[in-house]
């Protein structure tokens, strides 16, 4: 099989994709279940729109793994103890570690530049948080000493802050905790300084924290809290291995392995329109070992060669990572 990080034009990509399908179908068991269930002869399968998306509740209930390997590490969605919570089982870190840098590095820059903070109190106080996992390893190829995270010391987050207003930071933070740190430097008289040397990543997720509000609403209270003329977000989840980076307005892109189709949200194999709005399925060639072909809760649609998130579909599942309504 292709390196999945060599992959440059797309019919490398529908080569990978085809040939991932494959060797799922035949190693992956809930995944053959779920195709045979829906009496697909993966023979017949020869494009991406045949391609059948696993959707993403079956993480909540069963181990969707490759029968070739054994996995000790898995990564589990954030939500309430009532709640069943996705488990996502990684036979292979070296892949998601690959994935992480060469995906920071497309749209963002190398590690090895950037002092990290991360402000995702919500994570920190959970295991097994993909997004944990992701923030330390960045923080590890960067190796500065100013790297840390902050629970709810915002005061010691501000501080930092401004003595490193003239290095290059990459702040990440969960959208209510961002919201949380403006409040407290609103309502403290806290004044910004930075310059444009810092990056304010939000991550999604109010998990009921907060008022909602639409994506835009938040974006635009994140700029004018910080000072800056763009707000980054990352796109993904538990069940993922790979992420995409918008570097402002909502719009997101893609690596090379990684690629979102949107589906009518009444028929899966029903695919809209550029520009029209549906529910996103997401194809993510780094997860060979578990499903790369997964169909969210998630509403987005696409434009040109970037996608916009919408919100949720309604009365799906909240998800501890989930994304504003809009």
């Amino acid at each position: 099989m292709k390196n999945i990080f060599d992959i440059l034009t797309e019919q490398d990509f529908l080569n990978a994709s085809l040939e991932t399908f494959h060797y799922q179908y035949n190693n992956v068991e809930i995944y053959k279940k779920f195709v045979d269930y829906l009496n697909i002869d993966p023979d017949k399968v020869d494009s991406l729109s045949k391609i059948p998306f696993l959707p993403i509740e079956m993480f909540k209930n069963h181990q969707i793994l490759d029968k070739n390997v054994t996995a000790d590490l898995f990564f589990q969605s954030s939500g309430t103890t009532q709640m069943n919570l996705s488990k996502h089982f990684i036979a292979d870190e070296n892949i998601y570690e690959e994935s992480i840098y060469k995906s920071f590095e497309q749209f963002i820059g190398k590690p090895e530049d950037f002092i990290f903070l991360g402000l995702l109190p919500s994570y920190l106080e959970k295991q097994n948080s993909s997004l944990i996992y992701m923030v330390d390893y960045l923080m590890k190829k960067s190796t500065k000493p100013e790297n840390g995270y902050f629970l709810y010391n915002h005061s010691d987050l501000f501080e930092l802050l401004n003595q490193l207003k003239d290095k290059k930071v990459i702040l990440f933070g969960v959208s209510f905790a961002l919201l949380d740190f403006l409040d407290y430097c609103d309502s403290n008289s806290k004044t910004f300084k930075f310059s444009d040397t810092l990056t304010v990543i939000e991550t999604g997720g109010m998990k009921g924290r907060k008022e909602e509000m639409t994506k835009d609403e938040l974006l635009k209270i994140l700029q004018e809290g910080f000072k800056t003329d763009k707000i980054y977000s990352e796109y993904s989840m538990t069940e993922l291995l790979s992420q995409a980076y918008s570097l402002g307005n909502n719009e997101y892109q893609c690596p090379n392995w990684m690629r979102i189709m949107v589906r009518n949200a009444e028929d899966p194999f029903n695919y809209e329109k550029e520009g029209r709005t549906g529910a996103i399925n997401i194809i993510d060639l780094a997860n060979i070992h578990s499903c790369s072909f997964i169909a969210t809760q998630d509403l987005g649609k696409i434009v040109g060669d970037k996608f916009h998130v919408l919100g949720r579909i309604d009365h799906s599942d909240i998800r501890g990572c989930s994304l504003l309504v809009s």
